[in-house]
């Protein structure tokens, strides 16, 4: 392996030498003075959560609060394990709601203070990539027109999930919000005396109600209340985040001459609420008919606020400049599709045709919701039948204002607008649909059986791959003459895509954009659905046309899936038929990652690996066939399950595996951690945005002489197999399932009410193998031991080390941004598990029989510690992040005396079997909720 002084400057980009940033790092603020005010806002919250306990509860229970807090710090917690026996299920309640509070205020005062830090900066995440692109161009690296044309596809896509890891309610979130608010105005020194004082009575009574609201749900969620969720926070970014943001990534593309198109789409939403029926029996055709409904419903409603507050600056008067002449003549096709809205506005402003038209823009967008609520017929002129029609309109106020030299306004408010509208859609997000490949094989059994063609179920797979590839090239239906009727696999499965069409037919072609395909084995598993949606006529591969209205993605979730990724894709593209349904389709190949499974299969080490190899696999097949590949990450918010910082995640990812265009998942509580401010989303999706330039258009090609990649890939495959090695070891041990079920309250999430969508896979036998990656990840942290995020990791380090690779894996630390990206993850997860915690946890709940694994879990524990410092070089695991280490510190006050209280209460709980007192239900709930409130990353 050569020295690491092979690699230069020319070789790797500054991006990937950048040391891990520790403020995205630990999640909170970096500097001392920032962190003492941090510490200040905690104490002044914290004071008024004691004087709202002692209102409502009484001074005893304010005490018994801070004696339990305090003996939780203490070595010897025997005298904390008898008052903790001694706690009646009522007052227990009380106890868990005060630590749970605590974090609450917490989380949402750094997530304050870290906005405000982020703020101060003297230039952003995308001033900094522009400044990479103009060197890369003075230096010659990149050129221009290169520049514009990866430019033009560039496309950042988070997509919203529903996934049960937010233990918060929406209404208390919004209450958290409003805190925000009030903190951040007290902190103004600017601010009158009497105005403070009216400020400070306002935050004691947001803390006031904030304890007397139900942190838990009283029900379990349905799919509508995880898609009305993802829609209150679609519409703040929409109205408070996204206009600023890409205003400023316009300016900053003016400083190396480019000017994106005002139709191009930089920015992007997408949405699972409603269309992930994988596992979920909730989500019925008819769920998401109501979603796409109530999504469509509440994006017109933000578009006319936002048309409503461009009507105010519209005031441009024909006494002083002019308007275009297209412009004016829309006006009259406007004025006699619509005569009461123009005897309006012609009375009032008669010389102003840019209020005149956007009130025309106004109204048709409001016709457009009543069509859509109403059902009626969609009437030309008068309502919006595309969306292409709302931007063209728009499209000619702008047009005229700079053919007449206003730059100012068309290149600010209504550029803004039109922008924002472009990136949102009338529904806000893109619906991705998801469905089991199992299903799909079920409905064409019954369907081949309907019509006299028995025997498919029994076909081995490359049979069912020639069935298939034939009927794909076929014009005949299944499901016409000669059907006797469809049994329940095959009505399910074309009345879903039944649903697609007539979303498509209602709202236009970006309501529902992807079919996603779980448990991808083979190309049978894609031809399945396509000919199912040929059935419906959603495609038509045979025609003298083609017809592909959706797209289909295969999910690749585990690692021997990952593995057969390149070759599979390989087979679909090299498929006539298929070939010419992704031409169709832009020559765009939709690729899904799963990061969560394939953790949960082969450890966090071996995932990644694969991960990031058959990136590269993709990548090299999607050009051999002259296909644009748009990678869709399923991460989650643990390290365990893809999580970490997204701009980090998306530069570590392979060279010329990103080509413009990116989609990510947004999970549980991440969105509320980076969204719930509007000043943190803006930054956060900006970092991401940024990357996403950043990785397209300099990423584009190796730096990195091939025997240095080869020798770098061939030690992170030894750290890899090691891992997994040791990872299946412990999985498969007998011992693992009781251990985990008694040493986690895994049984008890099922009742947090958290999410729509079972925690168990149905039809199991109830081990591992049934139980979802999400409660897999949780129950771990709960207990905090967080196995998923770093088992094997150590002894994969140590099997490299041992193979005289130790130089290289440093090497490889200081200029890979993926490994040094892995490691910063592991590191995070190291320093939020605390095995003597974790050992009340066993000591306490796990039967002997089982407790001996907790001697293997504590060995490669300490493995991993010791190797991972012996890569970074650092003498503390937290050396690199002092932000987590003081937010940790923060709240490790808090986290031990509620970790005590849910041990205790698992105790109790498991003792009562099947009767259960209420209060003590409700009381082990409440600290479950606390304890992913203080760690955040869950889920």
């Amino acid at each position: 392996m050569p020295p690491a002084s092979r690699l230069t400057t020319e070789q790797i980009l500054e991006s990937d030498r950048r040391e891990p940033d520790p403020a995205k790092f630990g999640g909170g603020v970096s500097s001392d003075a920032e962190h003492a005010a941090l510490r200040a806002s905690v104490r002044q919250l914290t004071t008024l959560l004691g004087e709202a306990l002692t209102r409502h509860e009484g001074a005893e229970l304010l005490e018994l609060v801070e004696r339990v807090r305090r003996l939780a710090r203490q070595p010897d917690d025997a005298e904390l394990h008898r008052v903790l026996g001694e706690v009646e299920p009522a007052t227990a309640v009380v106890l868990a709601r005060a630590f749970a509070a605590y974090f609450q205020l917490v989380n949402t005062t750094e997530q304050l203070h870290r906005w405000q830090e982020l703020s101060a900066e003297e230039q952003g995440p995308l001033a900094d990539t522009v400044d990479r692109l103009i060197r890369a161009i003075s230096d010659g690296d990149l050129d221009r027109q290169e520049l514009v044309e990866v430019l033009g596809r560039v496309e950042y896509r988070p997509v919203f999930t529903a996934h049960p890891t937010e233990a918060s309610r929406r209404t208390v979130l919004r209450l958290l919000r409003k805190v925000a608010e009030v903190v951040r105005d007290l902190e103004d020194h600017r601010i009158p005396g009497a105005q403070r004082a009216a400020a400070e009575r306002r935050l004691a009574e947001l803390v006031d109600l904030l304890w007397q609201t139900d942190e838990l749900r009283v029900v379990k969620p349905e799919p509508q209340d995880e898609a009305r969720t993802a829609v209150y926070y679609l519409r703040s970014i929409a109205s408070e985040v996204v206009p600023g943001l890409l205003d400023e990534l316009d300016r900053q593309l003016e400083r190396v001459g480019v000017e994106l198109p005002v139709t191009a789409r930089p920015l992007r939403f997408g949405t699972w609420a409603g269309g992930d029926r994988d596992g979920n029996p909730n989500v019925t055709p008819e769920v998401t008919t109501q979603i796409l409904h109530l999504q469509h419903t509440a994006g017109i409603n933000e578009l006319v606020a936002m048309v409503e507050e461009l009507l105010t600056e519209m005031t441009a008067s024909t006494r002083i400049v002019s308007a275009s002449d297209a412009l004016l003549a829309s006006i009259e096709r406007d004025a006699e599709a619509l005569p009461i809205t123009w005897e309006t506005v012609r009375r009032l402003n008669a010389d102003e045709p840019y209020r005149i038209k956007v009130s025309f823009v106004r109204v048709r967008l409001l016709r457009t919701r009543d069509r859509l609520v109403d059902g009626t017929p969609h009437e030309p002129g008068r309502d919006y039948l595309s969306f292409d029609e709302l931007v063209d309109d728009l499209s000619l106020v702008r047009d005229s204002m700079l053919a007449e030299g206003d730059e100012l306004t068309g290149d600010g408010a209504v550029r803004r607008l039109i922008r924002t509208a472009v990136a949102f859609g009338a529904g806000l997000a893109t619906m991705d649909v998801r469905e089991h490949s199992a299903k799909h094989h079920a409905a064409l059994a019954e369907l081949y059986a309907a019509i006299g063609e028995d025997g498919y179920d029994e076909l081995s797979r490359d049979q069912r791959i020639e069935r298939l590839r034939d009927e794909m090239a076929s014009p005949r239906p299944l499901t016409g003459v000669g059907s006797t009727g469809f049994g329940e696999a095959a009505s399910a499965s074309l009345d879903l895509l039944t649903t697609i069409r007539s979303a498509l037919d209602t709202y236009g072609p970006g309501v529902v954009e992807t079919y996603i395909v779980s448990m991808t084995h083979d190309v049978d598993d894609l031809f399945a659905v396509v000919v199912l949606a040929r059935e419906v006529g959603l495609v038509d591969l045979a025609g003298d046309e083609t017809v592909a209205r959706i797209g289909f993605a295969p999910l690749f979730e585990t690692v021997a899936e990952l593995e057969i990724a390149g070759p599979l894709l390989d087979a679909l593209l090299s498929d006539p038929s298929y070939r010419r349904l992704v031409a169709a389709r832009g020559d765009v190949q939709e690729i899904m990652l799963g990061y969560s499974d394939s953790s949960k299969d082969a450890g966090i080490a071996a995932s990644q690996w694969q991960i990031h190899r058959a990136q590269r696999a993709l990548r090299d097949v999607a050009r051999e066939h002259g296909v644009s590949l748009r990678l869709f990450h399923g991460r989650g918010g643990s390290v365990g399950r893809g999580g970490g910082p997204t701009a980090e995640a998306i530069l570590s990812q392979p060279y010329g595996s990103l080509t413009g265009a990116i989609k990510i998942t947004e999970q549980g509580e991440v969105i509320s951690d980076k969204y719930s401010l509007p000043g943190l989303g803006r930054r956060n999706l900006e970092g991401a945005l940024a990357a996403v330039v950043e990785a397209s258009a300099l990423h584009r090609t190796s730096l990195l002489p091939a025997d240095v990649l080869d020798g770098w890939n061939g030690t992170m495959d030894v750290v890899a197999e090691r891992g997994k090695e040791a990872y299946r070891a412990l999985v498969r041990d007998d011992a693992l399932v009781p251990f985990f079920v008694s040493a986690t309250p895994v049984d008890e999430l099922g009742k947090m009410n958290i999410g729509s969508r079972p925690a168990k896979r149905p039809g199991g036998l109830g081990g591992l193998e049934d139980l979802r990656a999400i409660p897999w990840v949780f129950g771990w942290t709960q207990s905090r031991i967080i196995l998923p995020g770093w088992f094997g990791v150590g002894s994969g380090l140590a099997a490299a080390f041992d193979e005289g690779r130790g130089e290289t894996l440093r090497e490889m630390y200081g200029s890979w941004a993926f490994f040094r990206t892995f490691l910063s993850n592991v590191q995070m997860t190291l320093a939020k598990t605390d095995l003597d915690i974790a050992a009340e946890y066993v000591n306490a709940l796990v039967p002997d029989a089982a407790r001996g694994l907790f001697d293997t879990i504590r060995d490669e524990h300490a493995r991993t510690m010791e190797q991972v410092q012996r890569v970074t070089g650092q003498a503390s695991l937290l050396e690199s992040a002092p932000v987590l280490g003081r937010t940790l510190e923060l709240r490790d006050q808090y986290l031990a005396p509620l970790h005590a209280l849910q041990v205790s209460l698992l105790v109790k709980v498991r003792e009562s079997e099947a009767d259960v007192d209420p209060d003590l239900e409700r009381a082990l709930l409440l600290t479950i909720n606390g304890i992913a409130a203080g760690l955040r990353n869950t889920g």
